[in-house]
């Protein structure tokens, strides 16, 4: 059984523009049979290791700056966040990667624009209720200025983890 799901009311014919990146045809019986294909173990490390090395190289110099925060204490910081964040990053993006994969039987190397922007910022929105406490813990910081620091650091990780995914699907697609 075949369904058109979309956002508004128009007919195929009559989307335009932006409506149809929101619209897509999916088979009912084949959604619940359908295993997308996901990243090997060693690829998933392999994303894992080199977003987190570069997150730490491109944002601790911006963060010393900005919070004045010492380097030690800021990269010491960013570091346990990245940890976290590795974690997080296996987990998030295994999920979605599934759940994407599962509704439209795609690879996560073929999603849209749109829903790339979606997985940033949702994947960045979980880091920060996650590290926020650290935040706090680590630099001293009262709740609202730990806030306004992380929310700093996921602005910038949001730009980073987006223009990084989308190379990373482009150099290593799925096989």
């Amino acid at each position: 059984m075949t369904y058109d799901f979309c956002v508004c009311n128009y007919p195929a014919r009559q989307r335009r523009g932006i409506l149809s990146r929101f619209c897509f045809r999916y088979n009912y019986s084949s959604m619940t049979s359908h295993v997308p294909k996901l990243r090997t173990p060693f690829d998933r490390l392999r994303q894992v290791l080199m977003f987190e090395i570069g997150g730490l190289l491109l944002i601790t110099p911006p963060f010393v700056w900005f919070s004045g925060v010492p380097l030690p204490d800021s990269f010491g910081l960013l570091a346990v966040i990245a940890l976290i964040a590795a974690v997080w990053n296996v987990l998030y993006n295994t999920s979605f990667d599934w759940i994407d994969g599962r509704l439209t039987g795609r690879t996560s190397d073929q999603r849209p624009t749109l829903l790339r922007v979606a997985h940033a910022v949702g994947f960045e929105g979980g880091l920060l209720l996650i590290s926020l406490p650290v935040v706090m813990l680590w630099t001293g910081m009262g709740w609202l200025q730990a806030l306004l620091a992380d929310i700093g650091l996921a602005a910038a990780y949001v730009v980073y983890a987006y223009v990084f995914n989308l190379g990373y699907d482009r150099v290593f697609p799925i096989a």
